[in-house]
C-alpha cells in the first residue's frame, strides 16, 4: 500500500468545530499533555531517587507510569498537530504505526498490572519466600515480557492490516485504533480471529490471572490478623482501582467498536477522551496519594506540612 495515501478523519466531531475552536482545543490538550508528563515523571523520579523505594512493587509502579507517558505520546503530538491544521490527515503507514503503539502499550498495562498482582500475592501470601522469588532477574524478565509480548503480537496484526486494500478513506475518530479495519474493502476473517487471539493473550488471560491472584490474597488475609488485612488493603487497593479504571475504558474501545454498536457521536467522543486524558492522570494521582511511602516523599518534595 502506498505510504503517501492519506486518511481523513474527523476530530472533535467535525472540521468546522476544529477550525473554529482549534487554538482553544490546542491549549487545553497541550496543557493536559504537559500535566501527564509532569505528574507521571514526578512519581517515577521519587521512586528512582529514594533507596527505600527500590523494591519490586515500586519498580512495577514506575514501569506502569512510564508506560502511561509512552501511551500518551503515541496520541497527543499528532492530535496537537491536527488542532493547528486546516485538514486532519494521516498517512496510511503512520496510522498503522499509531495503531501498533496504542495496542502494544495498552496490552503492556495489563501485563504490568499482572506482574504487580503476582508481586503482592508473593509478598502477602508467601512472605518468607519473597526475597527468593522476587529477585532482580525475575523483575527484569517480567518487565521485558510486559513490553515485548504485546509488541510482537500487535506488530503482526498491524502489518496484516496495512496490506489490506482500502475502499473508505474517512476514519471516524481522533486517533487510529481498531476502527481502521472498517476502512478495508473486504473484512478479513483471519485478521478478526487473530485480533481475538491477541485480545485473549494480552487482556483476558492477564485479567483472569489478576482476579485469581487477588481472590487468593483476600481469602488468606481474611483468615489473618487485622494488621495483615490493613497492609493488604493499603498495597492492593491502588492496583485494583487502576485495573478497574483501565478495564472499563478498554471495554469501550474493544467491544463497542468491534460489535459496531450505534453509539451517539458525543458519547463516543467523551469515552475516547477519557481513555487518553483521564486514565494517564489517574495513575499518578492514585499511586501518589494511596501509596504511603510515595505520598510521604511527595509531601516532602512539595514541602506540605
Amino acid at each position: 500500500m502506498d505510504d503517501e495515501l492519506n486518511l481523513t478523519y474527523i476530530t472533535l466531531g467535525g472540521h468546522v468545530e476544529v477550525h473554529k475552536y482549534r487554538f482553544l482545543y490546542f491549549g487545553i490538550m497541550f496543557a493536559v499533555y504537559i500535566l501527564i508528563i509532569l505528574c507521571n515523571s514526578t512519581i517515577v523520579c521519587i521512586i528512582v531517587n529514594y533507596q527505600n523505594l527500590h523494591e519490586p512493587m515500586y519498580i512495577f509502579i514506575a514501569a506502569l507510569l512510564i508506560n502511561s507517558v509512552l501511551f500518551s505520546t503515541a496520541i497527543y503530538p499528532k492530535l496537537l498537530i491536527d488542532f493547528l491544521s486546516e485538514k486532519q490527515i494521516i498517512s496510511h503507514s503512520m496510522c498503522h504505526f499509531q495503531y501498533f503503539l496504542f495496542y502494544t502499550l495498552g496490552g503492556s498495562e495489563f501485563l504490568l498490572l499482572s506482574a504487580m498482582a503476582y508481586d503482592r500475592y508473593v509478598s502477602i501470601c508467601k512472605p518468607l519466600q519473597y526475597p527468593t522469588i522476587m529477585r532482580k532477574l525475575t523483575i527484569s524478565i517480567f518487565l521485558v515480557l510486559a513490553w515485548l509480548l504485546p509488541a510482537c503480537q500487535v506488530a503482526a496484526s498491524a502489518a496484516l492490516s496495512a496490506t489490506r486494500k482500502l475502499c473508505n478513506f474517512t476514519l471516524n475518530g481522533i486517533f487510529c485504533n481498531n476502527s481502521v479495519q472498517k476502512l478495508h474493502c473486504v473484512v478479513s476473517r483471519g485478521l478478526s480471529v487473530y485480533g481475538v487471539i491477541i485480545l485473549l493473550n494480552i487482556v483476558f488471560f492477564p485479567m483472569l490471572f489478576i482476579v485469581f491472584t487477588y481472590t487468593r490474597i483476600f481469602i488468606i488475609t481474611y483468615q489473618s490478623s487485622r494488621e495483615v488485612r490493613t497492609k493488604a488493603a493499603q498495597t492492593c487497593l491502588p492496583h485494583l482501582l487502576v485495573l478497574i479504571s483501565f478495564s472499563l475504558l478498554c471495554t469501550y474501545d474493544i467491544m463497542i467498536l468491534r460489535l459496531e454498536s450505534e453509539f451517539p457521536k458525543i458519547a463516543r467522543f467523551i469515552m475516547t477522551l477519557q481513555l487518553i486524558l483521564y486514565h494517564p492522570l489517574f495513575n499518578p494521582i492514585i499511586y501518589g496519594l494511596k501509596m504511603k511511602e510515595i505520598f510521604k516523599h511527595l509531601k516532602r518534595l512539595l514541602s506540605v506540612k
